[in-house]
């Protein structure tokens, strides 16, 4: 009876201890599923492994300054990007007007980058995503140059000034010069017609 006790105390330890093995090995397993499901979820350096340095297709135009790659991003077919930096006109929606220049930005956007094969970079220092998860990136098309600076550049977007980034001073340079040629939107935007944000942040702007 005793040898028995202690044969059946040792097959319930081996039990146990099999039982706690497994526990851990089910719970190692789940945290490595949901730490991978979205790069988002983890962090900037989960996206600059997706992302940084590689090349995808462009798939889609949504304005002036967002398109979409083919590249799945979490449960999406792709992966919604913002260009960093710059501030295209509102295209509007079903109860607002498109701003001023909008149809020109979104139709210059879809001229240099639709099916184009584009190279993605994150800022060094500033974060991965904006708002509602969009990935916030340069893009390098093929033959060197980025689509933020030649869209300030030729004047279709606005330097935005709300967010630091590093190419901050770069951009409201190139904007200045776009403003003094009078280039793109410059040539006749009025004051009015300006985003909201840059007319809080520069009140002297295209002022008289």
């Amino acid at each position: 009876m005793y040898a028995m006790s202690r044969r059946r105390r040792k097959a319930l330890m081996g039990l146990g201890i099999a039982a706690v093995f497994l526990l851990i090995l089910i719970d190692r397993t789940v945290s490595v599923s949901n730490r991978f499901t979205h790069p988002s979820v983890a962090g900037p350096n989960s996206d600059r492994a997706v992302y940084h340095g590689k090349s995808f297709v462009v798939s889609e135009i949504i304005d002036g300054d967002t398109l979409e790659l083919n590249a799945p991003d979490g449960s999406r077919n792709t992966t919604r990007v913002r260009l960093l930096g710059i501030d295209a006109p509102e295209a509007g929606h079903r109860e607002t007007a498109p701003m001023y220049y909008a149809r020109q930005a979104t139709g210059r956007l879809t001229q240099l980058a639709a099916g184009a094969r584009v190279t993605v970079y994150l800022d060094e220092k500033g974060p991965s995503r904006g708002r509602y998860d969009r990935l916030l990136a340069y893009l390098e098309m093929p033959g060197g140059q980025f689509l933020n600076e030649v869209l300030v550049s030729e004047g279709c977007v606005y330097a935005d000034r709300r967010f630091r980034h590093g190419y901050y001073r770069k951009y409201k340079q190139l904007e200045g010069i776009a403003r003094a040629g009078r280039i793109g939107l410059w040539r006749s935007v009025s004051r009015e017609q300006l985003p909201a944000w840059l007319q809080r942040m520069e009140p002297d702007l295209l002022k008289p």
